[in-house]
């Protein structure tokens, strides 16, 4: 199958322009981006992206693609990072800016090229980069400029090279799927061969091979990831080798349990083990406030809860099956290759535990290459409801971090009530799927209110909103103030533990989705 292979430096956004190209049809494969490239690799390539990175390249130890990147007579379309590198590598220099280019910037293209084939003078793209090519290196020319004159887009005719300072694989890029199409079909002539079907198959034909006739352990959360996941499993194994487990910690939301045996029946999962942990969660956070022991914390208590099950039901070898995405990995400084950044560790990834079970080979994460509207798309082609599917996004280690400071049951109770009504009253106002994700946070400081007569302090919730399409990055919801007046009203109303109500209205990035 034709295929782009993505060279990762490291980015965030590394994953994104291989789902943005498959956005398109056209395969892709990802790759460490100092990893070796020989004839092997290249097989069935046509055509290299080399990634973004939070590394500059004039720094000690940055990373650099194969020299046979350059001589393959591939072409090559370097994103951010990539074109710097290739700039670098070729003789031309790379400075710092004085100010960052972050954000929307509108590129002004001053000569025509296949790479914007159907664009008009300008677009408005998204940057993300505090550096800058001062000189293109010999051959190279740049096509597009943003404000200031600062090189946005360059190419080398004789060697089929091309650059963007910009990002074109994030969503807030301005027709950015075109500019990949035009490279990926357009330049390179890859044929569009790639389906979510066709993942299916190669998903479950992957779990078969390595599982075998072994026994396998899936934790479900209820969410979209672990429910999908456990989709996917059951379709793909013997029904009697699945062992389907629900913990309940006590960091669910509102009535979580009954939903989550009642979808679990309807995947025809007859024998679910749910395990009561509450008081075992819940006594292993106290007095601890910082974000990334919570996640540890709750990650490492997943994995014990599990071990004790599995000696009880005798399977001690059996495989986990996780519904990590690659926006988990990626975030938790797990993408491909050695240079990523943590941003926050899921606990499912970078727990102790979890990675002595993945050192002995005892993980499998059949949606570990997917975004959360690709699980949403392979859950609809496995048959599960809508109800299901289109549920919004909940982390793994649940309340445990959207309850910020120390966890305890009394303001897991407030939550969970805050929460259900904010849900309530997005569902009542026809809001709920127009939005990517929407919660309550409990913040950990009490302000001054008056109820009825009564001087009082109230808890603060945060209510968080957001529109996306991946997760990646994602822009506030814009409420209209009558329902923000409304919702924060209906919180204050029916919880009385909550004394006052904000509104979160920061983007990704630079902050993230979740608070902690």
């Amino acid at each position: 199958m034709d295929t782009i292979l993505i060279l990762d430096f490291g980015s965030q956004y590394t994953q994104l322009l291989g789902r943005r190209i498959r956005e398109t049809g056209v395969y892709t494969e990802i790759l460490p981006g100092d990893a070796p490239v020989d004839a092997g690799t290249l097989r069935d390539v046509k055509g290299i992206v080399l990634s973004g990175s939070p590394w500059s390249v004039y720094e000690d130890g940055a990373p650099a693609p194969d020299a046979t990147v350059y001589t393959c007579g591939l072409p090559v379309l370097g994103v951010c990072y990539g074109i710097q590198r290739m700039t670098q590598d070729f003789g031309g220099s790379v400075r710092t800016l004085r100010e960052r280019e972050y954000g929307r910037k509108v590129v002004e293209l001053i000569a025509r090229d296949p790479l914007f084939e159907g664009f008009g003078s300008s677009f408005t793209s998204w940057m993300s980069h505090g550096d800058s090519i001062e000189r293109p290196a010999e051959g190279f020319e740049v096509i597009g400029l943003s404000d200031g004159g600062i090189p946005a887009a360059l190419r080398n005719r004789e060697k089929r090279f091309w650059g963007v300072q910009f990002h074109p694989e994030v969503t807030h890029c301005e027709r950015g799927i075109d500019i990949l199409r035009n490279f990926a079909i357009g330049i390179c002539r890859a044929r569009p061969e790639w389906t979510m079907a066709r993942y299916v198959d190669e998903a479950k034909a992957r779990m078969r091979e390595r599982v075998g006739a072994s026994p396998v352990l899936m934790l479900i959360s209820g969410g979209v990831d672990s429910t999908v996941a456990a989709a996917l499993t059951l379709s793909a194994l013997p029904r009697e080798n699945v062992n389907l487990m629900y913990v309940d910690t006590g960091l669910m939301r509102k009535d979580e349990t009954v939903e989550v045996m009642r979808t679990l029946h309807s995947l025809g999962a007859e024998h679910v083990r749910r395990v009561d942990a509450e008081a075992e969660f819940l006594a292993s956070l106290a007095g601890v406030s910082e974000p990334e022991e919570k996640r540890r914390i709750i990650g490492d208590a997943f994995i014990r809860v599990q071990q004790r099950e599995v000696e009880r039901l005798g399977i001690p070898d059996a495989f986990l099956v996780q519904g990590t995405l690659y926006t988990d990995l990626v975030e938790s400084g797990k993408g491909v290759g050695k240079k990523a950044h943590v941003i926050k560790s899921h606990h499912n990834v970078r727990s102790p535990l979890i990675e002595e079970k993945r050192a002995k080979g005892l993980v499998v994460e059949p949606l570990d290459r997917l975004y959360k509207d690709e699980v949403r798309v392979l859950g609809r082609l496995l048959g599960l409801p809508e109800s299901v599917v289109a549920r919004h996004p909940f982390p793994g280690p649940g309340l445990g971090v959207r309850v910020l400071g120390e966890v305890t049951r009394e303001k897991c109770d407030i939550l969970r009530d805050a929460d259900a009504v904010y849900i309530s009253e997005l569902r009542s106002r026809g809001l709920y799927d127009l939005i990517w994700q929407a919660f309550c946070v409990l913040l950990p400081v009490r302000s001054v209110g008056v109820a009825g007569d009564v001087r009082k302090y109230g808890w603060v919730a945060a209510l968080r909103a957001v529109a996306s399409s991946d997760g990646m990055t994602a822009d506030v919801y814009p409420f209209e103030t009558r329902d923000l007046l409304g919702i924060s009203a209906a919180i204050t109303n029916r919880v009385p533990a909550i004394g006052r109500v904000v509104y979160d209205i920061s983007s990704k990035p630079p902050a993230t989705i979740e608070w902690e």
